[in-house]
């Protein structure tokens, strides 16, 4: 199985982690999910995926509670907590869940932290398939900086792989079809975890299921894209991503850095999305219960670099509370399309308070991304060559559906404080 085919175009869903943080609930989760069927499927949007924490019956925010009992199977490997999955009730873990959001036409996916239970190694508890005990295989020298929950597994272990063959071959039989691992694209203690990734990479293989593989966080090291392209399909380019423009601002320069990455399968992902009603129950990025921070226009702005540049589209507000504005981002079939169909993208400008990207498509169009990352409105007069585009006659700004203002091969318009104005020539 190439695992390139399970993302042949970068993965459009929906994370709980912004607006639940490691707290939701399966009533939320099915809700999310019936309303993207209803209102987003249609545009191509099918993930939903359950964060952070999900085995922990009592988490109540994005902080986490240090050493606390997590809920286990007699194999070492964490499983729902009832009280807040009922459906996970029996043994019978995500799959009553995951059956339900494929019966709406979606696909499902789950948050696992690298590495093997804490509580599994102190009570040396049993791997399925191997002699080897959690304690056996555990690295205790490899922890996570911010979550108790694991430690690392030593890749030189026997029954290291097994254990890892062992959770997938699980979320095989729930159905899961995508899996965000967090702690192992960058650490603030470690290097990448290149062999944990390798191992849960032929994990996945040997369940036989195809599953979209996500890394978490970042920032990724960009020497290592060799490495992710060969085992994963997304990985974060990014530590978490809020609703601040410091940090909006900061993903130009890291979009440029991956430029020329993004392919079929491969997706250097920005992280989620922080639109609409987020903060419900996390305390991250210096906010609590809100909608987002961001300005109209610094929505536009990210969700045009999101889509040139071809970065995972992960919505991470509580989807039922959009409003007209919020829904509109998300269902443009032109800026989607550019999303699902271009190529090339790249940085072709980067002038005082302007930054142009650029991308092509196989019919034989152009995309242009005009972006003000200044504190005034931008008058712009553009001769298009400057971006390597000539002989053009026609285009439409894809966010109004308005015909771009051509002089010859001279665009004009003004583009608003930290906004942008993304045409289809």
């Amino acid at each position: 199985m190439n695992h390139k085919l399970v993302a042949p175009t970068p993965p459009l869903g929906w994370n709980s982690w912004d607006c639940y943080g490691a707290a939701v609930t399966e009533d939320e989760i099915r809700g999310n999910a019936e309303y993207m069927a209803e209102h987003l499927k249609d545009f191509g949007w099918s993930y939903i995926t359950v964060d952070i924490q999900w085995y922990e019956p009592f988490a109540n925010s994005s902080q986490y509670r240090a050493f606390v009992p997590l809920v286990m199977d007699e194999y070492s490997r964490l499983m729902p907590a009832e009280n807040r999955f009922p459906s996970a009730a029996n043994g019978q873990g995500f799959k009553p869940l995951a059956d339900y959001v494929h019966s709406l036409g979606l696909q499902f996916g789950i948050h696992i932290m690298r590495g093997i239970p804490r509580q599994a190694a102190h009570a040396a508890t049993p791997i399925l398939g191997t002699t080897a005990t959690a304690r056996d295989i555990a690295h205790p020298n490899s922890i996570c900086p911010w979550n108790t929950d694991m430690y690392g597994v030593d890749s030189s272990k026997k029954g290291a792989q097994a254990y890892y063959d062992s959770l997938f071959e699980l979320y095989a039989q729930w159905g899961v079809d995508l899996v965000k691992v967090d702690d192992i694209a960058a650490s603030r203690l470690y290097d990448t975890h290149q062999p944990e990734i390798e191992m849960i990479a032929k994990a996945i293989e040997r369940s036989g299921r195809p599953m979209v593989l996500s890394l978490s966080p970042g920032p990724a090291p960009v020497e290592y894209a060799e490495h992710f392209a060969e085992h994963a399909n997304m990985w974060r380019v990014t530590d978490d991503f809020w609703d601040l423009w410091p940090l909006l601002l900061d993903m130009f320069d890291r979009c440029r850095t991956w430029q020329g990455i993004p392919k079929e399968g491969c997706w250097p992902d920005c992280d989620m999305l922080p639109l609409g009603h987020i903060g419900i129950r996390s305390v991250d990025g210096g906010g609590a219960d809100r909608w987002t921070r961001f300005t109209p226009d610094e929505q536009l702005t990210m969700m045009s670099l999101w889509s040139i540049f071809r970065s995972p589209l992960i919505f991470g507000g509580e989807l039922r509370d959009n409003d007209e504005w919020t829904l509109s981002l998300l269902t443009n079939r032109e800026v989607l399309r550019m999303h699902r169909d271009s190529y090339g993208a790249k940085e072709a400008l980067h002038r005082d308070d302007l930054i142009v990207w650029t991308a092509q498509n196989a019919e034989g169009s152009s995309y242009a991304a005009m972006f003000n990352v200044g504190e005034k409105p931008l008058s712009l007069d553009l001769n298009l060559e400057e971006i390597d585009l000539s002989g053009i006659t026609e285009g439409t700004e894809l966010w109004s559906a308005i015909p771009a203002e051509l002089n010859g091969n001279t665009l004009r318009t003004t583009i608003p404080v930290h906004g942008v104005r993304l045409y289809r020539f």
